[in-house]
């Protein structure tokens, strides 16, 4: 069971932030279901890391906090690299001060996110143990290794126009009848 709920939040925050965050679109689901995975992640690492109540409370505030940078960033790192890659599409001429311009972004965003890392790292450390903060990064490292395992899968899929992953009327590895 703590593997499905692993997995339903590896697929909610693959999400594109601006899929994964609750749109006033939305019917709701989406934001029930990223609290109630939130909420059992939460439990997890509150048990793995033997929590007092209070430092789950802190590392939760911690994580809303800095979580939110990170979307935000995450979101702006996404829209230069489309706009990167629109200009150094094959067989058009790319503008080159823009092309400068979006390398530099590039680079002063993952500056950025080395720094909400540290930022995060040095708050969590005024109410964690030294053993508890490594525990917690091995588990925030596997789980983005998923997510990014889980993203490829998805882009792979994408390309070969299977579409998502989970899909009633498939068969034997997501490929449909007849292909």
């Amino acid at each position: 069971m703590k593997r499905f709920w692993l997995l339903v939040l590896a697929v909610i925050t693959a999400l594109p932030p601006a899929l994964g965050a609750q749109q006033p679109s939305d019917t709701g689901e989406a934001g029930q279901l990223r609290a109630q995975i939130e909420k059992r992640f939460g439990e997890r690492v509150q048990q793995e890391l033997k929590l007092t109540p209070d430092q789950a409370a802190q590392l939760r505030a911690s994580q809303e906090r800095f979580g939110a940078l990170r979307r935000d960033l995450i979101r702006q790192q996404s829209e230069r690299r489309r706009a990167f890659d629109d200009q150094m599409r094959p067989g058009v001429a790319a503008n080159a001060d823009s092309v400068r311009k979006l390398m530099d972004g590039m680079r002063a965003g993952r500056e950025q996110m080395l720094k909400i890392e540290r930022d995060e790292d040095r708050e969590m450390g005024g109410y964690l143990n030294p053993v508890q903060r490594a525990r917690y990064q091995q588990m925030r490292e596997r789980f983005m290794q998923r997510v990014n395992e889980m993203r490829a899968a998805r882009r792979e899929r994408g390309s070969l126009g299977r579409g998502p992953v989970l899909r009633p009327g498939l068969r034997g590895g997501g490929r449909r009848r007849g292909m």
